[in-house]
């Protein structure tokens, strides 16, 4: 078999699959292996229809370039492997000769990670004309509470009846709520202090404060990949988008259920527009109520918030603070299992991580 281990092949961001004119494959870069989650050895050697489970459409565009001598680009392709769920992609067929091969280079791209790209620009343009909206209205509430403070504080001298001080320490304790308000809406804005930064540390410090916080009706299963190199970040700001998503799911449980915190690394990740060979990817998972759909899609939104009494910030500075870091906070939810997954780019000039589902060590409580 040619050897195509070369970077020309190797480094690219898209799986790529070689198959010679009888339909064999012959080559998987390690875009593709991650892909299908089944590695060159596997594969090699194996026609197209024993690779994937229902190839017709496959084979099919891989016959229309060959009949006609030209690329193809087969859209909405379903691929699924024995051990593997379902995939949608597409897929472009291109006649290649390279070296002493003839063939076929086929190139996959998943078609959820190209709605998730598009997703996630929109949501970053909503998330920046949001947070210029609040901060714009934060610094005009802010200017007017001293004055009211203040011109409380001297009402208050001049009282001759000492029971009346009463409505004047109302003003001021609720000019002081306001005050903080204020603070915490415009506190994301800080520029980031990035260190290398171990997420295991990171990930216990959130685990004791959730424990202080709540008590042993709170159960906290910890699931982390221990050979994760360390990530270039703020180290106070990835606590406190952790701990505010982390406290999210506890509060929504009313501190009774179990929270997983999960860490593994990511493969060939796009984020902020830009591809990065590595990432990192941690999980909160929680086995609460769930998330409604109308609350899905504006819970990142500044002020809203689907808990009596909540002031719907924590998990706007939550992402903003990850958005600071290049990364990007996704959440599926259904009754009895919601999950934020949280990626950020890892540093790849440092220790590279092994396999995830080999490295993988789940530390129990």
């Amino acid at each position: 078999m040619t050897d195509f281990s070369s970077p020309g092949l190797d480094a690219l961001t898209t799986a790529v699959i070689l198959v010679d004119h009888d339909r064999i494959v012959r080559y998987a870069n390690a875009a593709a292996e991650n892909l299908l989650e089944l590695g060159l050895k596997a594969i090699a050697g194996h026609r197209l229809d024993e690779v994937f489970t229902d190839s017709a459409a496959l084979c099919a565009a891989v016959e229309y370039a060959a009949r006609h001598h030209c690329t193809y680009t087969q859209h909405d392709l379903q691929l699924a492997t024995p051990l593997t769920e379902r995939l949608e992609t597409t897929c472009t067929v291109t006649p290649a000769e390279i070296g002493d091969f003839s063939g076929y280079l086929l190139e996959f791209s998943e078609t959820h990670q190209q709605l998730r790209i598009a997703r996630e620009e929109r949501l970053q343009e909503q998330t920046e004309a949001n947070r210029a909206l609040i901060r714009n209205l934060a610094h005009e509430i802010k200017n007017p509470l001293g004055g009211l403070r203040g011109a409380a504080q001297l009402l208050e001298r001049e009282l001759d009846r000492p029971e009346l001080s009463e409505y004047t320490q109302v003003i001021m304790k609720e000019a002081d709520r306001l005050q903080s308000l204020m603070d915490r809406l415009l506190a994301p804005s800080r520029i980031p202090k990035p260190a290398p930064l171990n997420i295991l540390e990171a990930m216990e410090r959130v685990r004791s404060l959730l424990l202080a916080e709540f008590g042993g009706d709170l159960r906290i299963r910890r699931d982390y990949d221990v050979s994760l190199p360390p990530v270039i970040a703020d180290k106070e700001q990835i606590i406190q988008a952790l701990l505010n998503i982390a406290r999210n799911a506890a509060q929504a449980m009313q501190g009774r259920g179990d929270i997983t915190l999960r860490t593994r690394v990511a493969r060939q990740v796009t984020l902020a527009r830009k591809r990065h060979r590595l990432g990192m990817m941690v999980q909160i998972i929680d086995n609460g109520p769930g998330i409604t759909p109308e609350m899905r899609n504006k819970i990142f939104f500044p002020l809203v918030s689907g808990r009596d009494g909540g002031t719907g910030l924590g998990l706007t500075i939550a992402q903003n603070y990850i958005h600071q870091h290049g990364g990007l906070i996704e959440v599926e939810s259904e009754p009895g299992r919601t999950c934020f997954t949280i990626l950020l780019p890892l540093d790849t000039a440092g220790e590279q991580p092994k396999e995830t589902n080999r490295s993988a060590h789940p530390i129990q409580p």
